[in-house]
């Protein structure tokens, strides 16, 4: 399937979470938040240690969550980003981006195991919503817990 076809599967459903979503605004985990919740997205942040980013309710991992996943942004250091796989995958979530930097070839391989929707390397949810331009690896991450 090519890449437009994967980002429009992933963007056609609701709910999405956002692991790796940061409090601080000039991170790129805040800006995927914000990102969906200015298109009008139900979004939830997912982080290990905040309760509440962008004036929503933060959960701890993705099993904390209230409802089921359409999908997920991952915005994690790719160690991190193989379990948050796993973890998706078990809880029978089928699409998942993992924003540029948060890839590696083992969490690409957990998420083909597990049949998901995947769109991994360059293509980011700000370029695809034509918020921003590309992120540097340095930006990515959350601060803390990540």
């Amino acid at each position: 399937m090519e890449l437009h076809d994967r980002i429009e599967r992933f963007l056609s459903g609701s709910p999405h979470a956002v692991v790796g979503a940061s409090a601080n605004r000039e991170k790129y985990g805040n800006k995927v938040l914000r990102a969906y919740m200015k298109s009008g997205r139900q979004v939830f942040p997912v982080h290990p240690t905040a309760s509440e980013i962008e004036g929503l309710t933060g959960y701890s991992t993705l099993a904390s969550l209230p409802v089921s996943m359409h999908g997920i942004s991952i915005i994690t250091p790719p160690e991190i980003t193989e379990q948050i796989v796993e973890e998706a995958g078990e809880l029978g979530i089928v699409h998942l981006w993992m924003q540029p930097g948060a890839q590696s070839a083992r969490g690409v391989a957990i998420a083909k195991r597990f049949g998901m929707n995947l769109i991994a390397g360059d293509a980011c949810l700000l370029l695809a919503e034509g918020l921003s331009q590309p992120p540097s690896t340095s930006d990515l991450y959350a601060e803390g817990g990540f």
